[in-house]
């Protein structure tokens, strides 16, 4: 019973902390932990230095890429996983897209193996 309520009390804690923009300390005898949600982009249908937004296609390819593209951040600070530079939703419905299209294959593979 204990468990489940410091299970419930850390899942509500994750919870609150899901508005945009908003941050959450969690304090414990061991650690302090600090939850942030993310803000809004002000970069929405601002074009890049070339003028370009990232629509629906790009959300989609930087979807296929982002396992790739998230090891290579580790190791280069120039190389983020994320376009900026977007048209908004039609550019996160694209990257989300693009990622479960990613693990469906995979899956599919791994279906085959067996």
């Amino acid at each position: 019973m204990k468990n489940l309520l410091i299970s419930a009390s850390i899942l509500l804690v994750m919870l609150a902390g899901c508005a945009p923009g908003t941050s959450v300390q969690v304090n414990t005898p061991q650690a302090t932990l600090q939850l942030n949600a993310p803000g809004p982009n002000p970069m929405i249908n601002q074009g890049d230095a070339s003028g370009r937004v990232s629509r629906a296609g790009a959300g989609l390819w930087h979807g296929i890429i982002a396992p790739i593209t998230l090891v290579i951040s580790f190791f280069n600070s120039d190389v983020k996983m994320y376009e900026v530079h977007n048209a908004g939703s039609e550019y996160d419905l694209g990257f989300l897209l693009g990622v479960v299209l990613v693990f469906a294959v995979l899956s599919l593979f791994v279906r085959m193996r067996r």
